[in-house]
C-alpha cells in the first residue's frame, strides 16, 4: 500500500477531518463553536468525509460509477467510527445510531464529489476547500441560535388473558427478571441495558418506584396517579451523574443534556371478552436538532423496551392464572 496514492490520501484525510472535529467540539472551551450532537456534525461532517474520499479517488479513476461513488465513500466512515470506538470516544449505542446517517450522507458527499469532478474540471481544490469549511462555518450558528426541543409519547398495548386485578399485581413490584423472560431486541443488541427489577416504597400517590437495570442503572419513578386495576402513572426522577459512564453513552444518557423520559404510566382496560388490555406510555423530551431521525431512534428503542415489559407482564399474569 502506498499511503501517498490519491485513494489512500482520501481515506486518511477523511478520517483525520472527522476525528479533528470530533475532538475539537468535545472540548468545553469550543462548545460555542460546535458540538457533536448537532446536524452539523452528524449529517454534514460525513458528507464532507465522503466528498474528500471521492475527490481524491477521481484523480486516478475519473469515470467512477455512482455505485462506486457511494460504496467507496463509506471507507473512511468505517475507519473513523472504528477509531472513535478504539479511543473510547464513543460507545456501541451511539455508533449504531449514527451509522445509518453517516453512511447516507457520506454517500451524498461522494456522489457530489464524483459529478463535480466529472463536469467541472477547474477549481476542484477550491470546491473541496469550500465543502470542508461548510460544517465549521455553519456549526456556530446551529449551536448558538437553533434549538429544536421536542416532546412526544411512545405508546404500546398488549392483551393479557387475565383479570385486571391479577395484572395490577405485576406492575408495582417487579420481582427479579430472569434473562430468558425478556426477548432479544435491537435495543439490547446495540448495548441498551435491560431491566432487572422494580420495587415500591409504598402504595398510592407520592410513593416511589425504583427501577434497576443492567450495568448499574437505577432511577426513580414518583407515582402521580394510583387507581388500582385502572392506572398507575409516574414522573421520572433521573440523576444522570448517578448512571455509570459505561452503562449508556454520554450523548444519550437518560436525564442528560439531549434525551430523557419525562413521565409515563400503565393503563388497564377490558376488551369485549373480559381480558385485560395493558397499555404502557412514556413521554420523552428530545433536545437534539435531528428531527425525524432522532424520533425514529427514540421510538424504536422505547417500543422495544415497552414491548419487552408488556410481554413480561403478560407472561407472569397468565402464569399466575394457570397456577
Amino acid at each position: 500500500m502506498n499511503p501517498k496514492h490519491p485513494k489512500y490520501i482520501g481515506i486518511i484525510l477523511g478520517v483525520l477531518y472527522g476525528l479533528s472535529l470530533r475532538l475539537l467540539w468535545e472540548i468545553e472551551a469550543f462548545r460555542d463553536l460546535g458540538q457533536v450532537v448537532t446536524v452539523s456534525f452528524t449529517f454534514f461532517v460525513p458528507f464532507v468525509i465522503g466528498f474528500i474520499r471521492i475527490h481524491f479517488e477521481c484523480k486516478v479513476s475519473p469515470n467512477l460509477t455512482v455505485s462506486k461513488m457511494i460504496t467507496l465513500s463509506w471507507q473512511p466512515i468505517f475507519f473513523f467510527l472504528l477509531a472513535t470506538v478504539v479511543t473510547l470516544l464513543e460507545g456501541s449505542i451511539c455508533i449504531a445510531m449514527a451509522l445509518p446517517a453517516f453512511m447516507f450522507f457520506s454517500s451524498l458527499g461522494g456522489v457530489a464529489a464524483g459529478y463535480l469532478n466529472r463536469y467541472f474540471t477547474k477549481k476542484r481544490n477550491a470546491t473541496l476547500m469550500s465543502v470542508v469549511l461548510f460544517p465549521i462555518l455553519i456549526s456556530p450558528i446551529e449551536t448558538n441560535f437553533i434549538a429544536l426541543t421536542k416532546t412526544y409519547t411512545v405508546e404500546n398495548s398488549i392483551t393479557i388473558y387475565a383479570s385486571p386485578s391479577v395484572v395490577w399485581k405485576q406492575l408495582g413490584e417487579v420481582e427479579l427478571i430472569q434473562p430468558d423472560e425478556l426477548d432479544i431486541t435491537l435495543a439490547s443488541l446495540i448495548g441498551v441495558p435491560k431491566p432487572i427489577r422494580a420495587s415500591m416504597s409504598a402504595d398510592g400517590v407520592g410513593a416511589v418506584r425504583t427501577s434497576e437495570w443492567e450495568k448499574g442503572v437505577i432511577f426513580r419513578e414518583v407515582i402521580t396517579s394510583w387507581k388500582p386495576e385502572r392506572e398507575m402513572t409516574y414522573s421520572f426522577e433521573i440523576d444522570p451523574e448517578a448512571i455509570p459512564d459505561d452503562a449508556l453513552d454520554k450523548h444519550i444518557k437518560l436525564g442528560g443534556e439531549y434525551f430523557s423520559p419525562l413521565n409515563g404510566g400503565y393503563y388497564l382496560s377490558k376488551d369485549h371478552n373480559g381480558n385485560t388490555v395493558l397499555t404502557l406510555k412514556t413521554r420523552l423530551v428530545d433536545n437534539t436538532n435531528f428531527g425525524f431521525y432522532s424520533r425514529i431512534w427514540g421510538e424504536l428503542i422505547f417500543q422495544d423496551f415497552h414491548n419487552s415489559l408488556l410481554k413480561l407482564m403478560k407472561s407472569r399474569a397468565e402464569h399466575r392464572v394457570l397456577r
